[in-house]
């Protein structure tokens, strides 16, 4: 939760890859959307779109939503 340290969206990404890498929805979920806003890496959205589609299919009910709406922009 990186309650008591500093933000960093850079080291948010290290330990999201980590674990959506290991198939955790929330992570490749969360990843998605770093990639899609550009925050802790450089925006991609092909990759933002691949996350959140991975998420989706792991059952995270906002991911389809949000690669729904990053279609639609």
């Amino acid at each position: 939760m990186g309650d008591g340290v500093p933000q960093s969206y850079v080291e948010a990404s290290t330990w999201y890859r980590k674990a959506a890498d290991q198939g955790h929805a929330a992570a490749q979920f969360n990843l998605g959307l770093l990639y899609a806003n550009g925050r802790g890496v450089d925006q991609d959205l092909v990759q933002a779109h691949m996350w959140l589609n991975l998420a989706a299919a792991g059952s995270e009910a906002a991911a389809q939503r949000e690669r729904d709406l990053m279609l639609r922009t």
